[in-house]
């Protein structure tokens, strides 16, 4: 079953938003708290995101940017702001399509269907997906998620990047300048300090796993990855 999540700040047409889709079988959820909207996205993991422009502390933009930034599912801005540059600024920050408020729910729905057949279904892109092993820890990049056995645990995009290096080249050194670039490829300024901050983040989701000591920082070299389990 498909899941969309709603973020909206105006209660009433938060529902009927809701109610309308999962009139056709679709699980909705609506965001309440407008300053955490990342991490109602990691907790809901959604198929598609409807999200409003005006919202409280930060607008959508910048929440689209923020999903982005660690997926790739499609975002439909719903919004009373019909000027062009508001579309505009809406799809370069990463949005799929725009709506304007007043609008009909058929509209809304016929566009959420179209999105996700894109995405998933019919019209999909056939390419075969990347999977990286080794030892039986097994990283998937598209998905952004590390399993190992039965469990599993999700990622960010900087965090599946610099894991995909250390893995490829395992069990050779990668020199920080190499990881540094590989994320700059991620369209995002990484510096020394963003490198080491993601390297904690990383040995932290192996820890989820039950792997410990699996990075070896080599000093005045880089990073090597280890099998400790």
């Amino acid at each position: 079953m498909n899941k969309i999540l709603i973020v909206e700040d105006d209660p009433k047409i938060a529902e009927l938003l809701r109610s309308h889709i999962e009139k056709y079988g679709y699980e909705a959820y609506s965001a309440k708290d407008f300053d955490h909207v990342l991490e109602y996205f990691h907790e809901v993991q959604p198929n598609l995101v409807l999200l409003d422009v005006n919202l409280p502390s930060f607008d959508g933009y910048y929440w689209c940017r923020q999903i982005r930034s660690i997926s790739t599912c499609p975002i439909i801005f719903i919004s009373a702001r019909a000027g062009e540059m508001d579309q505009v600024m809406a799809l370069e920050n990463g949005a799929d399509d725009y709506i304007t408020k007043p609008f009909h729910f058929e509209i809304v729905m016929a566009k959420i269907r179209s999105q996700l057949r894109r995405a998933y279904g019919e019209y999909a892109p056939k390419m075969e997906e990347r999977i990286v092993e080794q030892s039986g820890l097994t990283l998937f990049p598209e998905r952004m998620e590390l399993k190992l056995g039965e469990i599993v645990t999700s990622l960010t995009k900087k965090e599946a990047v610099l894991l995909e290096t250390l893995l490829k080249r395992f069990p050779r050194v990668v020199s920080r300048e190499t990881l540094l670039e590989k994320l700059w490829d991620d369209q995002s300024y990484v510096d020394d300090n963003t490198l080491n901050v993601n390297i904690t983040r990383v040995r932290k989701k192996l820890s989820e796993l039950g792997i410990t000591d699996a990075i070896e920082t080599v000093r005045g070299a880089g990073y090597r990855f280890h099998v400790t389990w």
